[in-house]
C-alpha cells in the first residue's frame, strides 16, 4: 500500500486496484504539487465541510464517477451537487470493496463559507477517519484539537500510521500533537495541516525530532512524498 501526501491534509492511498483520496484540497492550495485534473480515484473521503478539506471533491468525484464517503449532512449536500455518496456518522463503520472505514470524533468547526452571500452552510460534525486496508490501519485525524478519547482510538486497535495536524491556530499545535501521538500509539506519525499559510507555520522536522525523543517514529512528508505500508 502506498500513501502519498499531497499537501495540507490531502492524502492519496493506493492499494491494488483501489485508489482513495482524503480531503482533496488542491485548487488554490499554495503547496500542492498536483492538480485536481490529475487525480484518478474510486473513492473520496472528506473529514468535514471547510473549503480547505472539501476542496475539489465535487470535480474529482464527478470526473472519476467516484463515491464520496462523509458524514450524513455533508454527504447529503454533496448528493445535491450530483455526486455519488455513501453517508456515515461518528462511531459508525462500513466495509467497502477496498476495506473498512470508521468515523471518529474530531473537535473542530464545520460548514461551507459562501462569502458572496455572507452565509455558512452547516455540514455536520467534523470527523476523523480510521481506514483499514489489508490488515493495515491508517488514522487521519482531520482537523481537531486534543481530546482525551484519542487514547481509546489507540487502545481499540493498533494504528500503523497516524496523520496528525500540527499547525496550531485552527487545530492542535505541536505540543498537543505530541501528546496525541503518545495516546494513539501509532507505529508511525506524519504531521499535516501546517505551513500552508502563515497562521499555521510550523517546523515539522522539529516536531518529528521531538517525537523521536519520546520513542515515537515520525516522518515528514513533503507534498508528493510517499511511504509504504
Amino acid at each position: 500500500m502506498k500513501l502519498t501526501f499531497l499537501g495540507h491534509s490531502c492524502v492519496l492511498i493506493e492499494h491494488g486496484e483501489h485508489r482513495l483520496i482524503i480531503d482533496p484540497f488542491l485548487t488554490g492550495n499554495p503547496v500542492a504539487t498536483v492538480s485536481a485534473d490529475e487525480i484518478e480515484v474510486d473513492y473520496v473521503l472528506v473529514t468535514h465541510g471547510h473549503g480547505d478539506h472539501l476542496g475539489d471533491t465535487v470535480q474529482i468525484a464527478k470526473r472519476n464517477d467516484a463515491t464520496v464517503i462523509a458524514n450524513f449532512e455533508l454527504a447529503t449536500y454533496l448528493g445535491w451537487q450530483g455526486v455519488k455518496t455513501h453517508e456515515m456518522h461518528i462511531g459508525g463503520s462500513f466495509s467497502f470493496p477496498f476495506g473498512k472505514v470508521k468515523l471518529t470524533p474530531a473537535l473542530h468547526g464545520t460548514g461551507l463559507v459562501i462569502p458572496e452571500k455572507k452565509e455558512i452552510v452547516y455540514l455536520g460534525m467534523p470527523t476523523g477517519l480510521l481506514i483499514t486496508i489489508d490488515g493495515k490501519t491508517i488514522y487521519h485525524a482531520g482537523d481537531t484539537g486534543l481530546f482525551s478519547d484519542m487514547k481509546l482510538i489507540g487502545q481499540r486497535q493498533p494504528i500503523d500510521v497516524a496523520f496528525l495536524p500540527i499547525g496550531d491556530n485552527y487545530t492542535m499545535g505541536p505540543e498537543d500533537a505530541l501528546l496525541a501521538a503518545e495516546w494513539i500509539g501509532a507505529k508511525q506519525v506524519v504531521p499535516m495541516h501546517y505551513s500552508t499559510w502563515p497562521p499555521i507555520e510550523q517546523d515539522a522536522y522539529k516536531y518529528v525530532q521531538e517525537l523521536g525523543q519520546r520513542g515515537i517514529q515520525g516522518v515528514v512528508l513533503k507534498p508528493g512524498d510517499n511511504i509504504s505500508l
